[in-house]
């Protein structure tokens, strides 16, 4: 075989995806629990905004629970990208 044959075979070979079904399916879970983190911590609607409510903006689920959630939903993201698509 010539060399130019060898270059030609070598290049023709079929790329496969990055990653696979299940792969997507924890990146989208791992999306969706960050945004639910992020609609935690933002909280609801005062019902006087001209009152500052320590005990409504610094509440648990605000500074504890949201943040957690954020960090867990990461955690699901970096899983997602390092887990190997089964062949």
């Amino acid at each position: 075989m010539s060399k130019k044959e060898t270059r030609h075979q070598t290049i023709a070979h079929t790329s496969e995806s990055l990653f696979g079904k299940e792969n997507y399916i924890w990146m989208i879970a791992g999306i969706a629990v960050i945004a639910l983190g992020m609609l935690v911590m933002s909280g609801g609607k005062s019902s006087d905004p001209t009152v500052f409510d320590q005990k409504e903006v610094y509440s648990t689920s605000r500074i504890t629970i949201a943040p957690l959630l954020i960090l867990a939903g990461l955690a699901i993201e970096v899983f997602a990208i390092f887990k190997k698509p089964k062949a």
